[in-house]
C-alpha cells in the first residue's frame, strides 16, 4: 500500500507538496480501515491496493485543484474520513472538521486521530442541514468538502452554507456529471455561489476518471436555507 501511495503522489506531481510521512501515515490509516471493517461496513473496498488507489489517492488528487495550506476545511457527511482525513494527513497546516451523522464512525475516526497523533482536527457529530444554522459553523470555512454520493443540487444546500464568502465547495464526481453540474446552476446561484471551471483527473495506477466540481463562494447564503431534509430531497433547488 505505502509504494502505491508513494508512486501515485510522484505521478500526479504531489510528492514535493505533501508531508514527507504522509505515505507512511496514510498506510496505517488504511490498514485501520481495512481492520475495522471487519467488524463495521466502513467502505466496499476491501482489498490494500484498491484502497490505496481508490480512497487515498483519488482523495490526494482534490490537492491539484486548490491551495489548503493553512485553510479552514469542514468535511460534510465524512463517512470513513474521505477525503477530509487524507488531505488532513497531507497538509498537517490544514484545520479540519470531519462532520458525521453516525457516531461509531466518527469514534474511529477519532481512534485514528490519536494513533496517528494528528493535531487540529476534530470530529463533530451531527446533520449537515441542522449543523448550518449554527454560528459556529454558517460560513466558517475556506473550503467544505464532500464525496457523498448525492444529486449536486442537494449537496449544495447542504455544503454552501458553512463556506465564507471567498471560499470553495469542492464536490468529488465522476466525470459523467456534466449534466448533473448544469441542473445545479439555479442551485448554485441562490446559495450565494458561482461555478468555477472543473478539475478533472485520473487515479493513478487506474484509468478511471474523476471531478472535482468547484464553487466559489460570492455572496450569503440567505438564511432560510439549509431547509429541513426532507424538503431538500423532495423538492431540490
Amino acid at each position: 500500500m505505502r509504494e502505491i501511495i508513494r508512486q501515485g503522489l510522484i505521478e500526479m506531481g504531489l510528492d514535493k507538496r505533501v508531508s514527507p510521512i504522509a505515505p507512511e501515515h496514510l498506510t496505517r490509516y488504511g490498514l485501520m480501515l481495512l481492520e475495522k471493517n471487519a467488524v463495521m461496513n466502513l467502505t466496499a473496498i476491501r482489498e490494500a491496493d484498491d484502497v490505496a488507489r481508490l480512497h487515498m489517492l483519488d482523495c490526494a488528487a482534490l490537492l491539484g485543484c486548490c491551495d489548503f495550506a493553512g485553510k479552514r476545511l469542514l468535511d460534510v457527511g465524512t463517512g470513513a474520513g474521505f477525503p477530509g482525513m487524507v488531505l488532513k494527513i497531507l497538509t498537517p497546516s490544514l484545520d479540519v472538521t470531519l462532520l458525521d451523522s453516525l457516531q461509531k464512525r466518527l469514534s474511529w475516526l477519532d481512534e485514528v486521530i490519536a494513533v496517528l497523533a494528528l493535531q487540529n482536527i476534530r470530529t463533530v457529530h451531527g446533520r449537515a442541514e441542522e449543523c448550518a444554522a449554527e454560528s459556529g459553523f454558517r460560513e466558517q470555512f475556506d473550503l467544505v468538502t464532500s464525496r457523498a454520493v448525492a444529486d449536486l443540487r442537494v449537496l449544495c444546500e447542504l455544503c454552501l452554507p458553512y463556506v465564507k464568502v471567498g471560499g470553495q465547495m469542492l464536490a468529488m464526481k465522476s466525470t459523467g456529471s456534466t449534466e448533473e453540474t448544469d441542473a445545479a446552476g439555479r442551485a448554485v446561484s441562490i446559495l450565494g455561489g458561482r461555478m468555477l471551471p472543473a478539475y478533472d483527473y485520473v487515479i493513478p495506477g487506474t484509468e478511471i476518471a474523476h471531478r472535482v466540481v468547484r464553487i466559489e463562494k460570492i455572496a450569503p447564503t440567505p438564511a432560510k436555507y439549509p431547509r429541513r431534509f426532507s424538503q431538500i430531497k423532495k423538492s431540490p433547488l
